[in-house]
């Protein structure tokens, strides 16, 4: 890759990770669904990871995880009843989104815009349901915890709005993404040279 198209990379991708973590922070209340919001940098994550392929996509999601650490890491409480904030969890499901948007169809199925936002869809769903599986498991070990949600408000009122508000959201940030984004003509040139060497994973628009 040309020293200038590097340089474009970097540049984009930190003024991408700065405003999208800015507008996620400063305004909370945007595109918001039964008190639940449009998770922005998760599905920036989830997205260059899937159309740019795995290393593009676990160095943007470590650096967003630390952010979202920094800025709104989860408070949880512990074995003794104290609450104290979870650092570390952003960064996990950030790295974990980039992991999961790389693999999603890209071994035998070439990469296109419908399955970028089944990614963000299945990517958004895996991470609720988890979520509420692992509050629901801890609830059963902290006495002080109660975790009385029935499936059908955690379906209606917090993974489906969730996932609703991603897939609306993802819409503008993949047309960045794709013709104002890290590389060119929305594709990195690493995953064209491993087409040519037999991997079917390379972007198509």
């Amino acid at each position: 890759m040309k020293r200038s198209a590097q340089i474009r990379k970097y540049v984009v991708y930190a003024v991408y990770l700065l405003l999208f973590s800015s507008v996620q922070v400063t305004f909370p209340g945007f595109l918001t669904l039964y008190g639940l919001h449009a998770d922005l940098m998760f599905i920036m994550v989830v997205l260059v990871a899937y159309m740019f392929g795995f290393w593009d996509g676990i160095v943007f999601g470590a650096l967003a995880g630390i952010i979202r650490d920094y800025f709104s890491a989860p408070s949880v409480t512990g074995l003794d009843g104290s609450v104290n904030t979870a650092i570390g969890i952003g960064l996990f499901v950030m790295v974990a989104a980039a992991a999961f948007g790389s693999s999603f169809f890209t071994v035998r199925i070439e990469r296109n815009f419908i399955l970028a936002f089944v990614s963000v869809v299945a990517a958004t769903l895996l991470y609720k349901s988890v979520g509420h599986l692992v509050i629901f498991l801890w609830s059963q070990i902290v006495p002080s915890l109660v975790y009385n949600l029935e499936f059908s408000q955690i379906f209606l009122k917090s993974i489906l709005p969730q996932t609703l508000l991603n897939l609306y959201a993802a819409v503008p940030i993949y047309l960045l993404l794709r013709f104002i984004g890290p590389y060119k003509g929305g594709v990195n040139p690493v995953l064209i040279d491993e087409k040519r060497k037999g991997d079917n994973s390379w972007l198509t628009m």
